[in-house]
């Protein structure tokens, strides 16, 4: 519920206000402010009146509710360098000490030149405005001191911290209101309240309160930030002329602007500067050559940027990596309950954001995705690219083809939607991430005790949903005939499979397995829908996913491959390592919670499986000079394409497609070259390879571990005879014994039965999940042998000799 307005005393007419705040004046101007201290003496003004002065008056409060001061947050890179600064008031709140002298002096010159006299309120100031503002017609002239003042912006702060906008906006009427009788109720709310913070607080405490939560200029609060604006300098290295062209803009902070309206802002410096030359704050030559000084000669301001959109500026195409670490505040409970809360907090906590991203990979990524595809390539295809560190997490590049923007109305190749990440994160809704999803698929078969060199069947040929099993169940009676990209295929061994990205080989993987097995394998190491379009959850146990069909983020691709690349163990993605508060005091950060959930071994095998990339769908792209292993990916019709690979040290993925939907991307001039078919060679896999090659140059690149004899070869185990049985009978014998059945294209004449077992291979010991083929009898019976030694044998056999015999 909105908060109740504050008290702000009975209400009063117009002549009554007045007469109250004459009465303040008077008593204070007679009896000192002290005596007129927190409650007025009842001094009858008009006709029946003196209660409601007495009442009025005491019904104002005495207690400030200060707050604390909204600060700018900044974020940072891993190596600190600025990104970006987020702020609802500019401002850097430092103490007393760390505020040039003269800046003190010329605003107390400029405010309240009695200011060390008065006790919060100035009667003698109080009467003088309202003797001129009478003869003024109605022009106003101020007389609050620095001590009202503070007041008066301590309400509109809190005021700015409301709720919603009518309740702001009501807030700061009332802490503004000049006119009428809300204005003399005002002065008299701020005057009363001035007395008794001054029975609290130090003068020097005042001041330094006033100077961090003034406005001194259109968008900058606080000495500090002003100083840094406006002379790229701290506060406490401000000279006596720049303290007076500060000193100036407070009393009107838009028209006084040294940067917005430099020549009226030059008159009112001159004008302070006469002021601190009266009180003897500067000599008369000080004062001579200020004048005489052009205030354009002092200047040397620090353009205001705020948000994510200036990041490119510094790192180049960081602003998404930026926007990321917004979105990660704004949803994350650790920075505040609700996420108004969180978003409060990055605009007035004062935050300092240190984030995972490094510089040089960033400006290596930003080109080489660029390089890849120009932003302005006529195509129009988009890319990105996203990197882990495998074992920690941290993501420390994040870069697409498109100019990071944050407003509405945008360029074409401008956009806000961040290609990398998942929907609640800025990101599209994902994209399918075609056979760069096989691993998951080897990974399960290796739990389950497959082999690498087990064969499979990899030729295309009707399939039904029915010869897949998820959660335990079969799947329902409907035929599919999914293709290969690499033709009818035959059968392989699963690791040339994987080399050369068979559809049906890994398909027939997944028969022997259950999908749903698979899909929770995936979401183990961080495999998820993408949300928005693609909804969200674990991917889904569909005998299409087997090749990719779900959309992923990229970010959780390469994060779900540096598992690989950590030996077993999975990092959720993370962008922040660091958050101190404006009093220094370290915030909780979203963890990374690294464990290990998948056996070395398995990760072994199947980082030796992914490795033959380059000699397999990827033969045409230069590796990196120093181990890595990956993985291509293409969609059926080409809309997308990826790379997803890895070293010891980096994890990366780079998607290439259209972003608005399934387009294909076929028959087309990307970056200058004809592109008939774009497969995840085509672009994607170069771009992964330039950015890995730079990036980890001159790095500890170390090797993998080397994979296990049993994840490779398998288990060797004795084969059942089976010689003599039907071939039903076999297939059931072997496959109860972890073998499959192949059957020989051609019969042989045999004694046993038609159909039956004459011969197999192999018969003694062979992998388990291997195939052992069969020979079957045509159920006729073999021709004997002749032996041309016994008579009457081989007749009709040779030439005749000169007898009419054979030999």
């Amino acid at each position: 519920m909105p908060n109740p307005a504050r008290q702000r005393g009975r209400q009063v007419n117009v002549f009554q206000a007045l007469a109250l705040l004459l009465t303040f004046a008077l008593v204070a101007g007679v009896g000192g402010v002290l005596a007129a201290g927190l409650v007025l003496p009842g001094v009858a003004v008009a006709n029946g009146v003196t209660d409601l002065t007495v009442t009025a008056f005491d019904d104002l409060p005495t207690e400030l509710d200060q707050g604390t001061l909204p600060e700018k947050s900044v974020i940072k890179a891993a190596d600190g360098t600025l990104l970006a600064t987020f702020y609802q008031q500019n401002r850097v709140v430092v103490p007393l000490t760390e505020i040039s002298p003269m800046l003190q002096h010329a605003v107390i010159a400029t405010e309240d030149k009695r200011f060390y006299q008065h006790a919060g309120v100035d009667p003698t100031g109080m009467l003088r405005a309202f003797v001129q503002n009478q003869a003024n017609d109605g022009g106003q002239q101020g007389a609050s001191t620095l001590t009202q003042q503070y007041i008066k912006n301590v309400l509109i702060d809190a005021a700015l911290a409301k709720e919603t906008k009518a309740e702001q906006l009501e807030a700061i009427q009332a802490a503004r209101e000049a006119d009428g009788t809300e204005g003399y109720a005002r002065k008299l709310r701020e005057a009363k309240l001035a007395i008794a913070l001054e029975k609290t607080m130090t003068k020097d405490e005042i001041l330094e309160k006033y100077l961090n939560i003034a406005p001194f200029g259109a968008s900058v609060y606080g000495a500090e930030s002003a100083a840094q604006y406006y002379f790229t300098k701290p506060a406490k290295d401000l000279n006596y002329l720049e303290a007076a062209t500060i000193a100036g803009v407070t009393q009107s902070p838009t028209k006084w602007d040294p940067v917005l309206n430099p020549e009226a802002s030059q008159e009112r410096r001159n004008r302070v500067l006469k002021l601190m030359y009266e009180q003897k704050f500067i000599t008369e030559a000080e004062y001579e050559a200020g004048r005489a000084t052009p205030l354009a000669a002092t200047l040397h301001p620090s353009p205001l940027k705020q948000g994510c959109m200036t990041a490119g500026d510094v790192v180049p195409g960081s602003g998404y990596f930026c926007d990321y670490v917004t979105k990660v505040i704004g949803n994350d409970p650790a920075f505040g309950e609700t996420k108004n809360d969180r978003i409060k907090r990055l605009y007035r906590g004062g935050l300092t954001i240190t984030t995972t991203l490094q510089p040089g990979e960033q400006a290596i990524a930003d080109a080489e995705v660029k390089n890849g595809i120009p932003v302005d390539d006529p195509s129009g295809v988009a890319s990105s690219i996203v990197v882990v560190e495998p074992g920690t997490g941290k993501i420390t590049a994040m870069a697409q083809n498109r100019l990071y923007t944050a407003v509405a109305e945008h360029g074409d190749r401008e956009t806000p939607v961040n290609f990398n990440t998942d929907n609640a994160y800025g990101g599209a809704s994902g994209f399918p991430p075609g056979s760069t999803f096989k691993p998951f698929t080897l990974l399960e078969w290796l739990k389950q005790g497959h082999s690498l060199q087990e064969t499979v069947d990899g030729s295309v040929r009707p399939l039904n949903q029915n010869m897949f099993t998820s959660c335990g169940a079969k799947g329902r009676n409907e035929k599919w005939t999914p293709g290969n990209a690499e033709g009818n295929g035959k059968t392989m061994t699963v690791l040339d499979a994987t080399k050369n990205s068979v559809n049906l080989a890994y398909l027939t993987m997944a028969m022997q397995l259950d999908l749903c097995g698979i899909m929770d394998g995936a979401a183990q190491i961080g495999i998820h829908k993408a949300g928005g379009k693609s909804g969200e959850g674990t991917a889904d146990p569909y005998p299409a996913n087997v090749i990719g069909s779900n959309s992923i983020a990229p970010l959780s691709m390469a994060a779900a491959f540096a598992t690989f690349a950590a030996n077993g163990t999975y990092c959720t993605p993370i962008a922040i390592t660091s958050v101190i508060d404006a009093d220094g005091v370290e915030l909780a950060v979203p963890s990374a919670n690294c464990s290990p959930v998948i056996d070395p071994k398995y990760t072994s095998a199947l980082t030796f499986a992914l490795r033959n990339v380059w000699q397999g769908t990827a033969d045409g792209v230069t590796p990196p000079p120093f181990p890595t292993a990956g993985k291509t990916g293409t969609t059926s019709h080409n809309e997308h394409t990826w790379f997803v690979g890895y070293s010891p040290l980096r994890a990366a993925a780079v998607w290439v497609g259209y972003s608005d939907g399934m387009r294909p991307v076929q028959n087309i001039t990307i970056a200058g070259k004809k592109v008939r078919y774009a497969y995840g060679a085509t672009i994607a896999a170069p771009t992964w390879s330039r950015f890995m090659t730079q990036a980890l140059s001159g790095a500890p690149n170390g090797d993998f571990p080397a994979p296990g004899d049993k994840e490779v070869f398998g288990e060797k185990v004795a084969v059942p005879s089976v010689v003599g049985l039907s071939e039903a009978d076999a297939r059931n014998r072997l496959s109860a014994a972890g073998f499959r059945a192949s059957v020989a294209p051609a019969q042989v004449p045999s004694a046993l039965p038609a159909g039956a077992v004459v011969s197999q291979s192999p018969s003694g010991t062979a992998v388990r999940g291997s195939y052992v083929q069969l020979t079957l009898s045509n159920g006729q019976p073999p021709v004997a042998p002749v032996d041309p030694n016994q008579p009457g044998q081989g007749q009709g056999q040779g030439p005749p000799d000169n007898r009419g015999r054979n030999p």
